[in-house]
């Protein structure tokens, strides 16, 4: 199977939008380069982007918060002349949600366009998530609503500005908060991956049956699945920060307290790599393959920061795996979804969860 054939991406629609988001969603974290990611030279951004849309990836996830608003100014230079053809997707921090229309211009004027495809709040809106987007007191001592900040997504599509509203890191009960408020709700982006399976026990399910597309944060697990490592001495502390770590790797950036699971997720990798070889196809692209062959997955969000790492991550968009090599993936990595469990949030003590 040569990496170089591009067959036609595959569309799914949006919840009960009408948009048509691809299989893979590029992830533009760290474009407009920051401290997470390092450096991120803008012309490798323009190609990065121009090259996605040429071969059909047409969606693009960045957030106000991504390298301070750099992620959306990055964005919008490498859409100049191009936003007819992309589907844009931002983020609103859940301590903004007072005035939500405020950053939603905001977030518009530096991407230098006039209307988002889909916005969604970040996080859910709860005391911890909060805490991790201000200090303000005010803020902290009387929170936004639930039912406020949809309320002003509803009216921000009602004056076009937006063209379909959705959450990211909503759990089953979060996610009923929101239904309640009436207003339509398009798309739940979570963390999936082989070795990042929470969602199938309860959100999944809960979306499927309420017309809510998944979009799948972190498809290689920041670089894990993708085979970059051999070791866990190798990853860097702020990719290592999560529960998949003991929290002694994140060097201080880690704050959940767990044991981790890192000789199981290595284990993983080192099968994976077989099965790629057997398969000629590279372990990044066996990793997408099989989420893509989720039934509740509209789309996997995958960083590229290059043409060659782009280039392969979508020839894994068309590659279909059978269902024996799903099985048994399920199977080699069940050990880690046993240790990690059913809580999305993988940055937080298990017992202290943003996610519910």
């Amino acid at each position: 199977m040569s990496n170089n054939s591009h067959p036609q991406m595959k569309k799914n629609k949006l919840g009960k939008s009408g948009i048509q988001v691809s299989a893979m969603t590029v992830g533009c974290w760290a474009f407009g380069g920051g401290e997470y990611w390092g450096k991120q030279d803008q012309s490798d951004v323009d190609a990065v982007v121009h090259t996605a849309l040429d071969l059909g990836a047409n969606t693009f996830d960045t957030a106000e918060v991504y390298n301070n608003g750099e992620s959306e100014r990055s964005l919008g230079v490498a859409l100049k002349g191009h936003r007819a053809g992309a589907v844009v997707i931002s983020k609103i921090s859940p301590s903004n949600c007072h005035d939500v229309r405020k950053h939603c211009l905001a977030s518009l004027q530096r991407l230098g366009m006039d209307y988002l495809d889909v916005y969604m709040l970040h996080w859910p809106i709860n005391k911890l998530a909060i805490e991790h987007f201000t200090a303000d007191k005010t803020t902290l001592a009387a929170p936004p609503t639930i039912e406020s900040a949809y309320a002003q997504l509803a009216a921000l599509k009602e004056e076009g500005l937006i063209r379909a509203i959705g959450m990211s890191n909503f759990g089953r009960k979060q996610m009923a908060e929101v239904l309640a408020t009436g207003v339509q709700v398009d798309v739940n982006e979570l963390t999936y991956n082989i070795v990042s399976r929470a969602i199938e026990a309860e959100i999944a399910p809960y979306c499927l049956e309420n017309q809510i597309s998944v979009i799948g944060s972190m498809g290689l697990q920041q670089g894990v699945l993708a085979g970059k490592y051999k070791t866990p001495e190798e990853v860097r502390p702020h990719q290592a920060h999560s529960r998949h770590f003991p929290e002694f790797r994140g060097q201080g950036t880690a704050r959940h307290g767990e044991a981790g699971a890192e000789k199981e997720i290595f284990a993983v990798v080192d099968r994976l790599r077989e099965i790629a070889a057997s398969l000629h196809i590279g372990v990044g692209q066996l990793a997408i393959a099989w989420i893509l062959k989720k039934p509740f997955m509209a789309s996997t969000l995958v960083g590229s920061r290059n043409i060659p790492t782009l280039k392969e991550n979508i020839a894994a968009c068309t590659v279909e795996i059978a269902d024996d090599v799903e099985a048994l993936i399920d199977e080699i990595s069940q050990p880690v979804l046993d240790i990690l469990g059913n809580n999305p949030d993988y940055y937080e003590n298990t017992a202290k969860s943003r996610i519910f």
